[in-house]
């Protein structure tokens, strides 16, 4: 067969059209042979046309795929169109061969301002472009609604379409690799394109003529396949061609998805083609090349024109021989740096294995199905686990994809990557955990950073519980850099054109539109945490107007956590924050005031959300408390200044008015009983109710003139949650005793009644502790062990406490806190008394 084969389809001089499957890389590898033959004048690719300008960065030494072109509407940047390439592309391969050879390439699709245009007038959510048959490829998803809005409309010539229609417009390849006996259609394509001689091959035209003859036969078929954007589309491609002909000759070459072969090959005139354009919705449109990720070209993900394996295709794509070999010796060096025991002898069998299974299921060479049976059964000793490593890190890949800095950005992103190269925080797409110390300049300047960004809406990290540590330094991110957030900066590019400066307007304008109470003290909180002291006046005095009109106690009660969390940030951050010490301190004041009444007449429900805030509120004061206390010395200062700040010596006993109001919600019968236990549980941690009184309060709650469903919700109030409710019972077995009395004195009528509660309150204790009660309970509460040869008591518990072994362990305690060390220094005398801790 001669070279002339390839022309065969036309009458005299014409096009090289190579049709290609999307991310294949035999489909590359053919490409290049071609094109190394042929040496056309110029090259023609299937793409958006506004990306011409952006084709000489491909050359870039910086350019590093997966890479993908962006194009956004200027006017809604959210409204955007990626176009993915993978340098096992054929695409990639041809634009970087046209750059080699300094032959001219250019990009003839439909261009992205009507594409996305089409996107806004049938209401779709463009975050990638509508998948399109224009591979003989099994990476292509069935489209639905929102995805292809005219796929169920009926062509003029398909009104009788059938399943098998709707089906081969989905797949064509799946057609041709049933006509051929196969039941993978991925199987099939890996058989007669993935596994040729390559290099070998005669003539390197023939793949592109068999490809064109088989989608000829589809689209005399099926015609569109019941797209309507692909007339439109291939008559573009068509004009752009004829326009290319024009200005380099009859023999250029044009790289596109094997379904538009026919399209381009067929007879049409150029008034027909323009009449299907005409009309076309337009947006202004902007262009770009992002970074991509292999995770992105997986059809997992959502990619309708994605392959299931992009690390092994580009593993074939990259291998220069014995790819099976190469790619299990990869394998095995990933399992030995997750220590297991994989040794060259391993590598070996694995092979044989993969080309034993080759060999009994009839293909060419093994495939990606072969090598992954082979390394479950040899490497990985028949266990998933491993292998579910080995397709994460090699079969997917985690690989993202870098771009040179002459790429066209908005300000915002030019900032982004400024302040990521400042802080070394590099984009990756493997997730991560970052542990940041806030005492340290470069870590402060990261969390702020990824606070920032999460105002923006851009989530590269999303803050997780730190681990080893509780202290308030301490901060702990997941980061994951995603190719969508490209277009979340370019959305947020119309806050500003700096990070910290968008993300102050952004801050601000929220402020201003925030319709709830806790939502603009949670935004307080942000702008604490991102470094925005800019943005605190307007947030302050939305914060000041908000909680000025809002009654409701429970939207206030939501609103006190945040702001008092945002006043321990001064610490470690540096933030001036006596200004939200005031708000926070006339909010408190506040719930103090609406809390009684609002705790009256509740259900069950209502009343255990009110006991939430009354928890939260709880632990707001005393935060509160202490932050005042180490403040006062600063405050009383800038009060002497002139700043006009208040001293706290205004509200320096919010803690004592909490314990009033504590006081008035326990006493108070119209108030639930789950409220009234848990503020007598309240009082009693604090000091405020003694052992007695707290017990002489449970024996009145629990007498038999209480119903019992009120006695179980106070005791679930008393004694339920994570407080530590348990061990107040293993420790004072007085309560329990008055728990164990009620109990077993519960009519048989109400017992069912009660049983969910009790079950509730009881459930939550660790089983060490349930354990214990049961031991005390089983030999009867308040029976204190009278010889030490006793048995059936809870061992370790006396009849008092044991002061001194309590005083053996002070010194160290004092110790870990440095409490010797302060008063070392105050008396320039050390007193560190460890030896009396063995007293």
């Amino acid at each position: 067969m001669s070279d002339d084969t390839a022309w065969r389809r036309s009458p005299g001089p014409g096009p090289l059209l190579l049709g290609v499957r999307h991310h294949g890389p035999g489909s590359a590898r053919a490409v290049r042979a071609a094109l190394d033959v042929a040496r056309p004048p110029a090259v023609l690719i299937e793409g958006p046309p506004e990306a011409d300008a952006l084709i000489p960065l491909a050359a870039d030494p910086e350019m590093r795929p997966p890479v993908a072109l962006l194009a956004h509407a200027v006017d809604e940047p959210g409204r955007s169109a990626f176009w993915p390439l993978a340098d096992f592309s054929p695409e990639w391969v041809a634009v970087r061969w046209a750059l080699e050879h300094e032959v001219p390439a250019r990009f003839i699709d439909l261009p992205a301002t009507h594409t996305l245009a089409w996107g806004r007038e049938e209401g779709e959510a463009v975050a990638i472009p509508d998948t399109e048959p224009d591979e003989p490829g099994a990476g292509q998803r069935k489209p639905d609604a929102a995805d292809e809005p005219d796929a169920g409309r009926q062509q003029p010539d398909a009104a009788d379409e059938s399943a098998t229609d709707r089906q081969l417009r989905v797949d064509p390849l799946a057609a041709l690799a049933e006509a051929a006996g196969y039941d993978d259609p991925e199987r099939w394509w890996e058989d007669v394109v993935e596994h040729r001689g390559g290099a070998g091959e005669r003539d390197v035209f023939a793949p592109f003529a068999a490809v064109e003859e088989a989608m000829e036969a589809l689209r005399e078929t099926y015609g569109a396949g019941g797209r309507d954007r692909d007339p439109v589309r291939e008559a573009h491609m068509r004009l752009r061609l004829r326009a290319a002909q024009r200005e380099f000759g009859e023999r250029v070459a044009v790289v596109c998805g094997a379904w538009h072969v026919p399209a381009l090959r067929a007879k049409s005139t150029v008034a027909a083609d323009r009449e299907l354009l005409k009309g076309l919705p337009k947006v202004k449109a902007d262009m770009t090349w992002v970074p991509w990720t292999n995770r992105r070209l997986a059809r997992a993900s959502g990619y309708g024109a994605g392959v299931d394996s992009p690390g092994w295709y580009g593993h074939l794509f990259r291998a220069p021989d014995r790819p099976v070999e190469r790619w299990l010796t990869k394998v095995a060096g990933l399992l030995r740096e997750e220590d297991r025991i994989v040794s060259s002898a391993h590598v070996i069998e694995a092979v044989r294995l993969a080309e034993t299974l080759a060999v009994m299921r009839g293909r060419p060479l093994p495939g990606l199905g072969e090598t992954t049976d082979a390394v479950r059964a040899v490497l990985c000793e028949g266990s998933d686990v491993p292998l579910a490593l080995v397709h994460d890190r090699l079969v997917v890949g985690d690989v993202l994809g870098e771009v040179p800095e002459a790429a066209p950005a908005v300000p915002l992103q030019r900032d982004l990557v400024r302040e990521q190269r400042r802080l070394r925080l590099k984009p990756e797409a493997l997730e991560r955990e970052l542990e940041l110390d806030l005492r340290k300049d470069t870590d402060a300047g990261r969390s702020r950073l990824l606070h920032r960004l999460r105002l923006l809406g851009v989530g590269w990290g999303e803050p997780v519980r730190s681990r080893g540590s509780t202290g308030t330094f301490r901060e702990t991110w997941r980061l994951c850099w995603e190719p969508e957030l490209s277009v979340r900066v370019a959305e947020a590019g119309v806050w500003g054109t700096t990070v910290e400066g968008a993300a102050t307007a952004r801050a601000e304008a929220d402020a201003v539109h925030a319709s709830a109470l806790a939502d603009v003290t949670g935004l307080a909180e942000h702008c604490l945490l991102a470094g925005l002291p800019d943005a605190l006046p307007v947030v302050m005095r939305a914060l000041a107007d908000r909680a000025a009109l809002d009654t409701d106690v429970g939207h206030l009660a939501q609103a006190l956590p945040a702001l008092v969390r945002s006043l321990r940030y001064g610490d470690v951050r540096g933030t001036d924050t006596r200004a939200l010490a005031e708000v926070a301190a006339g909010l408190a004041e506040r719930v103090f005031v609406g809390l009684p009444p609002a705790c009256a007449a509740l259900d069950a429900d209502a009343a255990e959300e009110m006991r939430g805030h009354v928890d939260a509120v709880h632990t707001a004061v005393g935060l509160l408390g202490e932050t005042e206390t180490d403040t006062e010395t600063e405050t009383a200062a800038a009060s002497e200044d002139g700043t006009g700040v208040l001293s706290p010596s205004g509200h320096r006993d919010l803690r004592r008015r909490w314990r009033a109001v504590l006081r008035t919600l326990s006493g108070r019968e119209t108030v639930p009983g789950v409220l009234r236990g848990r503020a007598v549980r309240i009082l009693l941690d604090e000091g405020e109710l003694g052992p007695e009184e707290a017990a002489r309060l449970m024996g009145l709650v629990l007498s038999p003139g209480t119903p019992p469903a009120d006695a179980a919700a106070w005791i679930e109030g008393f004694v339920g949650g994570s407080g530590g409710g348990g061990m107040l019972l293993v420790h004072d077995e007085r309560l329990l005793g008055l728990v164990d009395a009620w109990l077993t004195g519960v009519p048989a009528e109400a017992f069912t009644d009660v049983l969910p509660l009790l079950r509730r309150t009881f459930s939550v204790y660790e089983p060490g502790v349930r354990r214990t009660i049961g031991e005390l309970v089983r030999r009867g509460p308040g029976e204190r062990l009278q010889g030490a040869g006793q048995t059936g008591g809870a061992p370790g518990f006396g009849a008092e406490a044991d002061t001194g072994r309590a005083d053996a362990v002070l010194p160290v305690l004092r110790l870990l806190l440095g409490l010797d060390v302060l008063e070392a220094e105050e008396a320039e005398e050390p007193d560190n008394d460890l030896v009396g801790a063995g007293r």
